[in-house]
């Protein structure tokens, strides 16, 4: 297996991800896709599919757009780890939604914490294929501590009920800081290590360890692209244009926090708190749901994304 390096990728002619031709598609992504620059790769001008990142340049992309006459969709590129993103994307649209009623969508996010265990614990079972006492190091460039301390709780699930018993987290920006990772771990027995990104990457720094990655392959990452826009803009012409879901997506980030200094304000805050024990009853109905999976498969397979049909 190769050394950590830059994947040799094949890619067949680009389909578009907007199943509208009036839409513009924006992908917008933070710490999980280096601030947008790993998106470049699912550009598609022809197809008006853009990267972006929160800030001026993403809402003057999203004010021209609609000034062209043109309904924005807007998909937020994380797998969960970075819900203040969403927040400040939604919290962009929300101003512009006012003047552009019924022409901007948020997406749902790209993924979700449990994708993210899944794909992890897929990339172990590849590096398990070639040697069953290898350790798996997740890579991750600097965030902030909360997002940070979320991988580590991932790495532990992954290595629970995953394929390999050692799943170390390198919270690292260069070579160096992956090599002190890799270099620890020696120190500590392990005699085979193997990297994998956390993110949209598709490679991590040298280092002297075995490359997994990249996390997902660019098809899959396409598919579920193309699943979020769909979703978006029918959910659009229902009436819900997703907005609100995402101004709401990083409450209860970070520090649990008190709404005492604003009451002794005057101030009211505007979502409501749940206290004390909730009342227990039984469910004697049934009812169905759809979750995405990430499939773990064999060696140099296609992860498939599947929609299932649970009963409660």
């Amino acid at each position: 297996m190769a050394r950590s390096s830059s994947p040799v990728t094949t890619r067949s002619a680009p389909e578009s991800v907007s199943t509208d031709p009036g839409a513009r598609v924006l992908l917008v992504g933070g710490h999980e896709s280096a601030d947008g620059a790993d998106l470049a790769r699912f550009e598609r001008p022809a197809q008006r599919v853009s990267a972006a990142t929160p800030g001026r340049v993403f809402h003057n992309s999203v004010s021209s757009a609609l000034d062209a006459g043109e309904t924005v969709v807007v998909v937020p590129m994380t797998f969960g780890r970075n819900p203040t993103m969403v927040s400040d994307t939604a919290k962009t649209l929300k101003w512009l939604s006012s003047r552009h009623h019924g022409r901007i969508a948020l997406a749902a996010p790209f993924g979700q914490i449990d994708h993210l265990t899944a794909w992890l614990r897929t990339a172990a079972v590849r590096a398990r294929a070639e040697d069953a006492e290898t350790a798996l190091l997740i890579v991750a460039p600097h965030s902030d501590p909360f997002d940070e301390a979320e991988l580590h709780r991932v790495a532990y699930l992954v290595a629970t009920h995953g394929a390999l018993a050692e799943v170390m987290v390198a919270i690292a920006d260069d070579a160096e800081s992956v090599a002190a990772s890799v270099s620890r771990l020696h120190r500590l027995g392990v005699h085979r290590i193997a990297t994998v990104p956390a993110g949209f990457a598709v490679t991590v720094p040298e280092a002297d360890a075995d490359y997994v990655g990249p996390l997902m392959s660019d098809a899959a990452i396409e598919r579920v692209i193309r699943t979020r826009v769909r979703d978006a803009l029918a959910a659009l012409a229902a009436g819900h244009d997703g907005i609100d879901d995402g101004l709401a997506s990083d409450h209860g980030h970070g520090y649990a926090h008190s709404h005492a200094f604003e009451e002794s304000q005057g101030r009211v805050h505007p979502h409501a708190h749940p206290h004390g024990p909730s009342h227990t009853h039984t469910h004697t109905h049934t009812h169905t749901h759809e979750h995405e999976h990430e499939h773990e498969q064999p060696h140099g397979a296609e992860p498939a994304t599947r929609l299932h049909e649970h009963q409660h």
